[in-house]
């Protein structure tokens, strides 16, 4: 007997800033793969999540949001969003909260442009009334953009089983890209900087400007099975240090605490994690640091 035939390909989950995409995408694959803030553009290249339903293997891909860009990274960010389009299935994520704004209507006139159809998912469905969500719908339906539509609330589980099933039946047929096991193609250095800059901008989000990022510099493997993790948090400014340290360092070791739970949860060990504050003015027109996030350099 011939074993069934498997399938594997790629979603795409496009939207404006702080539509839900990154919540979503680890509701779909049911564990943490990208960070969640409510500060807005907080993913900032694309990130890839693995799920499994049946026979399929879905590569969910959470991009940056969609706006409208002034410097460089806000362009290399939307760039790495509408380079995910040529996937097998295209997903807008509109909020259902915010209705048709000016940025979802840039996704809108995006997606025309392009000549391209996605499947329309109305996020956080659980915080709008029945009747507000149908006449949305029918007002995004009215495009002629959408094949289909769903409604879910990623907080609640609600429409998420059913999108799944949706995607997994539009995979083509193929072998898998990924080991069954693996959740996401992000390296863990990398996971392990994602992580510690979402505890930094939930810690400072009002007082610390967009410009932060932070790196992991070392990763060293301990004999008792522990990890040693060195990052560095990089502002642009010398008055933004202090906000990051905080008085007697209480800031940068409630993130730096933070951050080490998580990173121990996720790694099931024993995790050391030591953090810096430098200063690099003018790293959002570095190069090097666009290459280690997987963003296009372009002028």
């Amino acid at each position: 007997m011939n074993a069934p035939a498997t399938r594997c390909g790629f979603v795409a989950l496009l939207g404006a800033p702080n539509a839900g995409k990154s919540t979503l995408l680890n509701a779909l694959v049911g564990q943490k793969v990208s960070i969640v803030t409510q500060k807005v553009q907080t993913t900032r290249t694309r990130i890839r999540g693995i799920a499994i339903e049946g026979d399929t293997q879905i590569v969910y891909v959470d991009t940056p949001g969609i706006f409208a860009p002034k410097r460089r990274l806000d362009r290399a960010m939307v760039a790495a969003a509408w380079g995910a389009s040529d996937a097998d299935v295209l997903c807008l994520l509109v909020d259902a909260r915010k209705r048709i704004d000016r940025e979802v209507q840039l996704v809108l006139d995006g997606l025309a442009e392009a000549g391209r159809r996605a499947v329309l998912v109305l996020t956080k469905i659980d915080l709008v009334p029945r009747a507000s969500l149908l006449s949305l719908a029918d007002e995004l339906n009215a495009t002629g953009l959408f094949t289909d539509v769903f409604m879910v609330s990623a907080m609640t589980g609600d429409g998420i089983d059913d999108l799944k099933r949706f995607f997994a039946a539009r995979m083509p047929q193929g072998p898998w890209l990924y080991p069954e096991d693996q959740l996401s193609d992000i390296p863990m250095r990398l996971m392990g900087a994602e992580i510690t800059r979402e505890k930094l901008f939930l810690r400072v989000h009002q007082e610390l400007p967009y410009a932060a990022t932070v790196e992991t510099e070392q990763w060293e493997e301990r004999r008792d099975g522990s990890v040693a993790i060195h990052q560095v948090i990089f502002v642009e400014r010398d008055s933004q240090k202090p906000i990051v340290i905080g008085k007697g360092g209480r800031t940068i070791k409630d993130i730096g605490e933070a951050a080490r739970r998580e990173l121990e949860d996720i790694l099931g060990r024993k995790v050391h994690l030591f953090l810096t504050v430098r200063v690099r003015k003018g790293w959002g027109d570095d190069r090097e640091r666009y290459r280690e996030m997987g963003l296009d350099y372009s002028d």
